[in-house]
């Protein structure tokens, strides 16, 4: 018999060690790019290639998670996850080390969606315990994205940027064989048969979408680029028409009707959008707009990620009667202020200039993430917590996909020129953007207003 603080305190692990693997280009992109001979767009696609592999699988396997096994699903990833990693460490070239990036992705899908799907089952909807166990998986993602950058600096000065994956290789045995002997296997009441049209549809058309994204970076209107773009779109359109007329769809498309889903989906996209996608950006300005390090970048972005995991911690201490759907806009509309403090920065600033804007949208950023965890799991069928966390996250990756797009294209648009001055202007320029993306979620989740039931008038 396993205990639900095991249960958390894997999914925690799971999903910590998720973002750090994603974080980690992020602080050894020039010595990789340097190794492998990577040219601009090559690094592009090595930023980028966790993302397509992330919001490709996050809702399949989740899905799958709820139907085969929680647990069996999660393992499997972690051990996905340790043979991609094997693969980025012994990558001889940029192509293999995105395709190795890709397929840790996927891996690391399995963590994150299925990890939510264990805190469901161990944790029932609407106690203090849930309260908790969400606070504290939001906490183990921000402290991913803070440790990563870290980790992956001090591993490259040592023993190069190969040491990361090594790392992470281990790290995932060790997950793999922690999750197995300490947590119990837990699944759907009544599972449902494997949708493989719905599975090869989405994934084919996020696929596309994202890839396209990438690509769209160095131009969008390159005829490579409209096609992969216009079939990611064709097909999620026949995604949707798929699984309504499923009678076991991997995505109940009823789900949409139900304001609090729409709430928690359209949160993730808009915490995608804005806030990841412009601090995703941020290293970027501060070591080639103002001069300074990948360390100092890592730093910076400390100042965010870190003061997200102290609130994530403390959002059980928020009074029960705040509903999600008031934390999700609240804290969108926080993150858009703090955003906005980030605007007017000048090439000679100092990068602690930025402290005070991506601490105030850390701090929101936290309790968002918390009220996400909780209610990715609260606002699905019963026993469906993984397919709802994998829905989540996929809303929030491919946010975060489009949003670094968009901001990256705005603040290195070649009419603004070359060099610090210039990429600091479109910095600039990109941020209203960003903060944009941040107030119409926030007015977006505000406007999912639970139905009120009425009661029938009874007369006589």
């Amino acid at each position: 018999m396993t205990s639900p603080r095991a249960t958390l305190t894997v999914a925690a692990a799971a999903t910590f060690l998720a973002l750090v693997v994603f974080t980690t280009p992020l602080a050894t992109l020039p010595s990789t790019a340097g190794a492998l001979g990577a040219g601009p767009e090559a690094q592009a696609w090595i930023l980028s290639s966790m993302s397509i592999g992330l919001g490709v699988a996050l809702l399949s396997v989740g899905a799958l998670g709820d139907d085969l096994g929680r647990r069996r699903v999660l393992v499997l990833g972690a051990v996905v996850l340790a043979a991609s990693s094997v693969l980025g460490a012994l990558a001889s070239n940029a192509l293999v080390l995105v395709v190795a990036r890709i397929l840790q992705g996927i891996g690391a899908a399995a963590l994150v969606a299925c990890s939510q799907g264990l805190l469901g089952h161990a944790f029932p909807a609407g106690t203090h315990e849930a309260r908790t166990a969400s606070g504290i998986w939001g906490a183990s993602l921000a402290a991913g994205i803070a440790v990563g950058p870290f980790l992956a600096s001090g591993l490259d000065r040592v023993v190069g940027w190969t040491g990361a994956y090594w790392v992470a290789a281990v790290a995932s045995v060790v997950l793999a064989l922690a999750t197995q002997r300490l947590v119990a296997e837990s699944r759907a009441a009544e599972p449902r048969p494997l949708d493989l049209p719905g599975v090869i549809v989405l994934a084919a058309g996020l696929a596309a979408l994202l890839a396209g994204l990438t690509e769209g970076r160095s131009g969008f209107g390159r005829p490579g680029v409209l096609a992969l773009l216009a079939a990611g779109v064709v097909l999620l359109v026949v995604f949707v028409v798929v699984e309504r007329r499923r009678a076991a769809p991997m995505l109940d498309m009823a789900l949409f009707a139900t304001p609090a889903f729409v709430a928690a989906t359209v949160g993730a996209l808009a915490t995608g959008l804005g806030i990841i996608a412009s601090s995703s950006f941020l290293s970027t300005v501060v070591e080639r707009g103002l001069g300074s390090t990948a360390l100092v970048g890592a730093t910076l972005l400390f100042a965010w990620s870190g003061t997200s995991v102290v609130t994530a911690l403390l959002a059980r201490r928020l009074p029960a009667a705040w509903s999600g759907r008031l934390l999700l806009a609240g804290g969108l509309l926080v993150i858009a202020a703090g955003q906005l403090l980030l605007l007017g920065l000048e090439p000679g600033d100092s990068p602690a200039t930025l402290a005070p804007g991506l601490a105030l949208a850390g701090a929101a950023t936290g309790v968002v993430n918390a009220a996400l965890g909780r209610e990715a799991v609260a606002s699905v069928p019963p026993g469906r917590g993984a397919m709802g966390g994998g829905a989540n996250n996929t809303a929030r990756y491919v946010g975060s996909a489009i949003g670094v797009t968009v901001v990256a294209v705005v603040a290195t648009r070649p009419s603004l020129g070359t060099g610090p001055a210039a990429l600091v202007a479109g910095w600039n320029d990109a941020v209203p953007i960003a903060v944009a993306f941040s107030l119409v979620g926030a007015v977006a989740v505000a406007a999912c207003r639970p139905r009120r039931v009425r009661t029938p008038v009874t007369t006589g």
